[in-house]
C-alpha cells in the first residue's frame, strides 16, 4: 500500500523478470522512469522555449515603441 489509495501487487516473477499490477485512482498519473524523464526533460525543453520567445516578444514591442 502507498497511502490508503494506492495498491501494488505482484502479478507474475518469470526468472529475473517481475510484473507489477498497480491500482490507483484515475487521478494518479504512474509512468515507467524512462518516460517520466522524458516528459521532465520535453517540459523543461518547453520552458526554456517560452522564456526565449517571451525575450523575443518584450524585444519586439521595444522597437515598436521606438
Amino acid at each position: 500500500m502507498i497511502n490508503d489509495n494506492i495498491v501494488l501487487s505482484i502479478i507474475e516473477i518469470n526468472g529475473d523478470q517481475v510484473r507489477i499490477g498497480i491500482e490507483a485512482p484515475s487521478n494518479v498519473s504512474i509512468y515507467r522512469e524512462e518516460i517520466y524523464e522524458s516528459i521532465k526533460q520535453q517540459n523543461q525543453h518547453a520552458i526554456e522555449f517560452n522564456v526565449e520567445i517571451k525575450g523575443i516578444l518584450n524585444g519586439l514591442a521595444r522597437q515598436k515603441k521606438n
